[in-house]
């Protein structure tokens, strides 16, 4: 653009951009009128729910009468329900089945699909259009749309929204969440890796994102070309511009500063505001003035921000390497099968029941209450941790989180059992689960790990979990622990179809999910596979190995994976089969036979009996040494016990216990 046509609101020429999907032809017309020159990487690509029960279950309850509010949060996901419902309704009925309820809107996108069916709209939600602007206008109009006890359904846009979720249901609402498409990555991720090397490459000025998944695309493409901190490096030099609240929630939850919004959240304006602002950003960023959105960062994030990390090497190009401190921990050491000075030893449950201070925080916050608390989380797993010397921190939280984007709900009774709901049983109910998409339904575990990496010595090791798709399977369908399996190996051997598909779905998510846990700043990964013993050495080659496989096959590489079974002593080269860089043994094996069959390839950990910490310390040094001769020193142990610390263990044995192995492994 040449002088004389360039705008008075201009980007003056700098590289701008920008992760828009659906309108990326026209976001790059914006970004060149306005000077720029754009670079549009399409981040997002929206997956139709082709068979979609959820919403015909919802067109089951609107037409009986057992609605009484639906609220639409885009135009797109409106239009595509109404799609999928007139596959088997006549849009007469549809349309006619709104007139005795009341139609929410969030924004002007759905407003308008509403009105081409001519379904009249009872509420509008102003901007910006957060959900919190959807809950003050149900408060203020609440005369005709009491909550309590009401009926309402949410059109879903890709993923659930657990804020509106949980506030709609603290005021009394019944909710009905009907998902009509989802967001993944694109097929062809040319331009996206394109733009993130631009950005690192410091070619780009401006950087533009309209979606709040789009920062976790962007990110997560970064992370798998192994230039996730460059990256958000490289950002703080960019003009960082968000389309609203909501999106900048997103951003800076990867610990990356907002810029600029507009004074209205749509993409004219994001564009036309970054334009209007970029260049004085720069100069303030140069001048070493941060331009600010006008948010403070936490206590956590400004540690975060000020933690340092060693340069020690330098990469192909010349340019120096950073190398974080815990990567020369026992720890990960013993996890690439390297020499140790001495064993690396932590423990599961390390974080638990027999510390005073946890049962006192315990006594005042419901259990899920404290999982879904980042700052609760973060304080419990780096007090462990710290308290008893352990080589590598345990993100604190449960097997089952996942269970609820999923689509279950999930409680835990007085004992602290779970309680998942409705079970799942037939063919027809493994349909109904949802596509998890970790950052928005998760994104309190993510945010927890976030903080604890921050707090967390340098030197410690953080892991991350999730439970095998054999034992989520069995919670689901349980609908608990069990004794038996009954229902379980039921539906495994009667309907192996609807096995398969059950296997299969859960295995592609928790993938997304520990990789969502990698992104976010754990260094390892457990994964439980607490009730794989339950089955046969036949059974488990069929029914369970094969899905593990698939779920660590698609771990992000070169992050190690430790992988743990209780009751698995037959089915150890099984489990090595199915993948993990070490094997987790029970204490119901011997620690050298159980190695001598898993061979040189893989790590062991493990496995004293955790009752022994029940006993004098002397005889405890006794047993711990027994797990270390039978170690022999090996590349590659980690001391761990066989299950976890149970609740009214000693808290003096634990941290004797750690102090013991590694004295006893000393090899200085």
């Amino acid at each position: 653009m040449s002088e004389t046509t360039t705008p008075a609101v201009s980007f003056g020429g700098l590289e701008v951009v920008a992760f828009e999907s659906r309108q990326a032809k026209e976001m790059a017309t914006l970004i060149e009128r306005l000077g720029g020159v754009p670079l549009v990487a399409p981040s997002m690509r929206e997956v139709p729910l082709q068979e979609n029960p959820a919403a015909f279950e919802f067109a089951e309850k609107l037409f009986a009468g057992r609605l009484d509010a639906v609220i639409f949060m885009t135009g797109v996901g409106t239009r595509a329900l109404f799609e999928v419902l007139e596959t088997r309704h006549a849009r007469e009925k549809i349309v006619h089945s709104f007139s005795e309820i009341a139609v929410v809107a969030r924004g002007p996108k759905p407003v308008k699909v509403l009105r081409e069916y001519q379904i009249p709209v009872t509420l509008t939600v102003p901007e910006p259009n957060t959900w919190r602007e959807i809950l003050q206008a149900l408060d203020k109009n609440s005369p005709g749309l009491k909550l309590k006890d009401r009926r309402i359904a949410i059109q879903e846009y890709g993923v659930s929204n657990l804020a509106l979720v949980a506030e709609l249901k603290s005021r009394g609402a019944e909710l009905t969440l009907v998902p009509v498409y989802r967001w993944t990555l694109p097929e062809d991720l040319a331009p996206l890796e394109k733009a993130v090397e631009s950005i690192v490459a410091g070619n780009a000025r401006v950087v533009l994102f309209t979606n709040g998944v789009q920062v976790d695309h962007a990110v997560q493409v970064a992370s798998k070309n192994g230039m996730k901190e460059r990256f958000v490096e490289a950002l703080t030099k960019c003009v960082v511009c968000s389309v609203g609240p909501t999106c900048s929630e997103f951003i800076r939850g990867q610990h990356i500063q907002v810029d600029l919004e507009p004074e209205h959240p749509k993409m004219g304006a994001l564009v036309h505001e970054g334009a209007k602002r970029a260049a004085d950003i720069l100069r303030q960023k140069r001048n070493g003035k941060a331009a600010s959105s006008g948010s403070r960062p936490s206590p956590i994030s400004r540690a975060r921000a000020s933690a340092t990390t060693p340069t020690d090497q330098k990469g192909d190009s010349g340019t120096e390497v950073t190398r974080e401190p815990w990567a020369n921990s026992l720890f990960m050491k013993a996890c690439r099968l390297e020499a140790t000075d001495a064993t690396p030893v932590w423990l599961m449950r390390q974080a638990g029941r027999y510390m005073k201070s946890y049962r006192e925080l315990r006594a005042r916050v419901p259990f899920l209450e404290l999982c879904k608390s980042p700052d609760l989380v973060t304080e419990i797993t780096v007090t462990a941790a710290e308290k008893i010397g352990a080589d590598a921190a345990i993100i604190f939280a449960d097997l089952l989180l996942i269970a609820e984007p999923l689509g279950f709900g999930l409680e835990y009774d007085r004992g602290e059992g779970p309680v998942v709901r409705p079970v799942l049983r037939e063919n027809k109910d493994v349909g109904r689960l949802r596509e998890v998409e970790p950052a928005e339904s998760l994104g309190y575990l993510f945010e927890a790990i976030r903080q604890t990496r921050a707090v967390l010595s340098s030197e410690i090791p953080l892991i991350g979990f999730a439970g095998a798709p054999f034992t989520l399977a069995s919670y689901l369908i349980e609908g608990g622990a069990s004794k038996n399996y009954l229902h379980t190996k039921s539906l495994m051997h009667r309907d192996p179809g609807a096995w398969r598909a059950l296997m299969e779905h859960l295995a592609r998510n928790l993938a997304k999910y520990v990789n969502s846990q990698i992104m976010a700043g754990v260094q390892a990964v457990q994964i439980f596979d607490t009730w794989a013993g339950c089955l046969a050495p036949a059974d488990y080659r069929e029914f369970a190995g094969p899905y593990t496989r698939m779920l660590i096959r698609g771990i992000t590489p070169g992050v190690p994976v430790i992988h743990f079974g209780t009751g698995t002593g037959l089915l150890l080269e099984d489990m090595r089969d199915a993948g993990g860089d070490i094997i987790g043994l029970d204490f119901r094996v011997e620690l050298d036979q159980a190695w001598n069959r898993l061979g040189a390839d893989v790590g062991v950990q493990g496995n004293l009996d955790p009752v022994v910490l029940f006993a004098e310390p002397s005889y405890i040094r006794q047993r711990a040494q027994r797990i270390l001769d039978q170690a022999a020193a090996r590349h590659g142990h980690i001391f761990n016990l066989g299950h976890g610390i149970l609740p009214d263990t000693p808290m003096e044995n634990v941290i004797a216990l750690v102090e013991m192995v590694h004295e006893l492994s000393d090899r200085r």
